[in-house]
């Protein structure tokens, strides 16, 4: 393996494209998978070895490349060739990830002046057989030791073997991690959450922002949802159900105990928990308990001006904005009499004071709460649409599904973790 570098550091690498030798780029690299291993005699512990790195490819599916497929590491890309298994990473018992795991710990310094923070890590290749092991920590002092004064926040760079074994550390802060990941999607983190251990999910999880937090949640599978909501307190777990969209809070609920899902909703602002309530009450697999029940729903009186204000909201999904929908008051659903909807590309064709009243499409006939999954979703495949009122035997606006829902609803239990047996690819060799 070249490196145009004696002594790399850790941090520097993440977000490089990795490529084979002959410029194809096979995907970017998220993470390093190290192994911690025990120190000889009189020693605190020995370097970790670096055996492979966590590399995110095509669809965001991340994979594992050894360490020996690496031909080149320099500052601004990595090169590897081989063969490279494109099966979705699976972190094993004896492996560590760097940035997941490493990054944010506290250590103890031997030299009897505190404790710190691991902020970044070097690594250098060593030895015959040229493997690559992490050497050093870059720390941040958190604490002082023995009656020496030392500045708190300090920094500096440590050997590795002049520190504690930093895997019996405790509570492990999140910041660095939160600050590494600040510009993913929900679904991205969530990705990363799945494949690491409990105690560092949770340590992660206790520091993201509620409204941060709640979009992931509402990523992952139901059985870790349920493993975040009941170990955070229950004043937190209430804040993130209220965060959620009322749908995907209902569907988190009932996956819980009854006393728990009924003590939840209890703590929960009232006008929250009513529409909770309401969808809980509709059977699985029926349009009622798959819609949301907050779509953006206006008079006819209101202007184009007042429709485009309020699907410029932030909050509201792309689908839920393709469309405003149009009902006599009351508006909070279940709303007055169902007139009908008008598209978002309709509303942009017109003048902002005119009344959308005038551009209801009334040529798609809204969907029974009490429909199934089947008939919401060849509604929506026949007329090509993001969107579908939902209404009541009364003809009132109860709510909307939205395309996501469905898909959510159709796709396979373990959709966010399928593996479709991709084969391994050569990397190095172009195939035609």
């Amino acid at each position: 393996m070249s490196t145009n570098l004696s002594k790399i550091f850790v941090a520097r690498l993440i977000g490089l494209d990795v490529f084979d030798p002959l410029g194809d780029r096979l995907g970017r690299l998220r993470d390093l998978v190290v192994l911690l291993r025990p120190g000889g005699r009189g020693q605190s512990m020995a370097r970790p070895i670096v055996v492979g790195l966590v590399v995110e490819v095509l669809g965001k599916k991340r994979v594992f490349v050894p360490m020996t497929r690496v031909t080149s590491i320099d500052a601004e890309q990595i090169i590897c060739t081989g063969l490279v298994n494109l099966r979705r990473f699976e972190q094993r018992g004896a492996e560590t990830l760097a940035i997941g795991e490493l990054f944010d710990r506290t250590v103890v310094l031997l030299d009897g002046s505190g404790t710190a923070t691991i902020e970044d890590m070097a690594m250098q290749q060593v030895g015959n057989r040229g493997d690559w092991l992490i050497t050093q920590l870059f720390v941040r002092r958190s604490g002082s030791a023995g009656g020496l004064i030392r500045r708190r926040g300090e920094t500096l760079v440590v050997d590795w073997e002049d520190t504690d074994d930093p895997s019996n550390a405790g509570h492990q802060p999140a910041t660095q991690w939160i600050s590494q990941h600040e510009e993913d999607q929900a679904a991205d983190i969530a990705d990363e959450l799945r494949g690491m251990p409990e105690k560092r999910m949770l340590e992660i999880a206790a520091e993201l922002q509620d409204e941060r937090l709640a979009d992931v949640l509402e990523e992952l599978p139901e059985e870790h949802q349920v493993f975040i909501l009941t170990h955070l307190g229950n004043e937190r777990a209430v804040a993130l159900l209220e965060e959620m969209d009322p749908d995907d809070a209902a569907d988190l609920l009932n996956e819980l105990p009854p006393e728990d899902a009924e003590k939840f909703i209890t703590m929960m602002e009232p006008e929250d928990a009513e529409d909770v309530r309401r969808l809980r009450t509709y059977e699985e697999g029926t349009a009622g308990s798959l819609m949301t029940p907050v779509p953006i729903v206006l008079p006819p009186e209101a202007t184009v001006a007042e429709a485009l204000a309020h699907i410029r909201q932030e909050e509201i999904i792309p689908a839920a904005a393709s469309a405003v929908l149009v009902c006599r008051p009351p508006l909070e659903t279940p709303t007055g009499k169902y007139l009908g909807f008008v598209h978002t590309q309709r509303l942009l064709r017109y003048p902002p004071p005119e009344a959308i009243g005038n551009l209801i499409d009334r040529s798609i006939e809204p969907v029974s709460d009490m429909a199934s999954l089947e008939e919401v979703a060849r509604e929506l495949a026949s007329y090509d649409l993001t969107i579908l009122p939902i209404v009541n035997d009364a003809d009132r606006l109860v709510g909307a599904v939205t395309i996501d829902d469905v898909l959510d609803a159709l796709l396979p239990d373990d959709w966010r973790t399928y593996d479709d047996g991709t084969p391994i690819r050569k990397v190095g060799k172009r195939y035609e």
